[in-house]
């Protein structure tokens, strides 16, 4: 089968092509698990986090990618929820102990780090944590549903935002703009403040309803009562810090803040940034009960995600779009 390899640690930069394309064995599918044959992948920041070592796998080779789309190809021994020509999704979470807290339990292990994942033609996963993927998605618009919505998902959770208080979000990539749609369904009275660099993104955030949109370390009218960072920097912990109101919640989304900018953290004061009862919460993860609960809720809304897609063999190119924010939506690799 055909699949983009994964084989050594090291910066974008001084190797802009980390990925090979390999004909590699095909998986078959052991005890309770399921081979899938993949039609698309969706492209994530992980990835680079990845590639450039700040979350490495344990061993390489390894084939990246977690959100996944595809149909049941083969099923193992002992499987009965799914049968041959379902479609099913697969997230970040691979598999673990199946607890309510599974997503920090020691047994995790994600899908493209520990595991071989979507970025070719075939996977295999539990089946336990795979997701049947609702109708009214496309193959594409459901990829990125199973890691930029299930995570966004988790991170509004933690916000415990009630309706009517003020949502802002830092970074307006993947996630940001599917946590922008499912904020204005699940509270229709908040409004939603979006910070973004790039002049793009902040138009593409009022096009979906936000109520304004700045620069990163622009003030808003208003101060907030909850903001989700998505970015891979540290300047904009600080920036949120200060946008909140007293007793405002900073849920920061990134499995990862890279050190470009880390030595600014220094500036922090207390006073103006942590006082009042402000509070920082980091997403570690995400569960299987997010990413089913949160695909009910998108197909009854249903999220539409948007999406720019990429053959296999241009993964490399995808991945460097990505890090230079060259981005409006997401990335999906198509595969099959």
């Amino acid at each position: 089968m055909r699949a983009m390899s994964l084989a050594a640690i090291a910066p974008l930069e001084d190797n802009p092509s980390p990925l090979t394309l390999i004909d590699a064995p095909r998986p078959t599918p052991g005890q309770n698990e399921i081979l899938i044959r993949v039609s698309v992948c969706g492209v994530c920041h992980t990835e680079i986090d990845e590639i450039e070592g700040r979350t490495p796998p344990p061993a390489l080779p390894i084939i990246p990618g977690h959100q996944v789309v595809g149909v049941v190809e083969e099923k193992g021994a002992g499987v009965s929820m799914y049968k041959a020509g379902d479609r099913v999704g697969v997230g970040w979470i691979y598999a673990s102990d199946g607890s309510p807290n599974e997503n920090l339990s020691e047994a995790f292990r994600a899908t493209g780090r520990d595991a071989n994942g979507g970025y070719a033609d075939y996977m295999v996963v539990p089946e336990g944590y795979a997701y049947r993927v609702p109708a009214v998605f496309s193959d594409e618009e459901a990829a990125p549903l199973l890691c930029a919505g299930g995570v966004g998902f988790r991170a509004l959770t933690l916000c415990r935002l009630e309706n009517g208080e003020r949502l802002g979000l830092t970074g307006f990539g993947g996630s940001g703009h599917l946590v922008l749609q499912l904020a204005r369904h699940l509270y229709p009275d908040s409004e939603i403040f979006v910070f973004a660099r790039s002049k793009r993104e902040r138009q593409f955030a009022l096009e979906l309803g936000a109520a304004w949109t700045g620069d990163t370390g622009d003030a808003p009218p208003q101060k907030l009562h909850a903001i989700i960072d998505t970015t891979p920097a540290w300047r904009p912990v600080l920036a949120a810090l200060e946008a909140l109101r007293p007793g405002g919640r900073l849920v920061i989304n990134a499995i990862r803040k890279e050190d470009g900018d880390k030595a600014l953290m220094a500036d922090i004061d207390y006073a103006r940034h942590l006082w009042e009862e402000k509070v920082i919460q980091s997403v570690a993860n995400v569960t299987q009960h997010d990413l089913r609960t949160f695909l009910e809720v998108a197909a009854e809304i249903p999220l539409k995600p948007e999406v720019q897609t990429w053959p296999l063999a241009e993964a490399n190119l995808a991945l460097r779009a990505l890090k230079e924010g060259h981005l409006r939506g997401v990335h999906v690799l198509k595969i099959n």
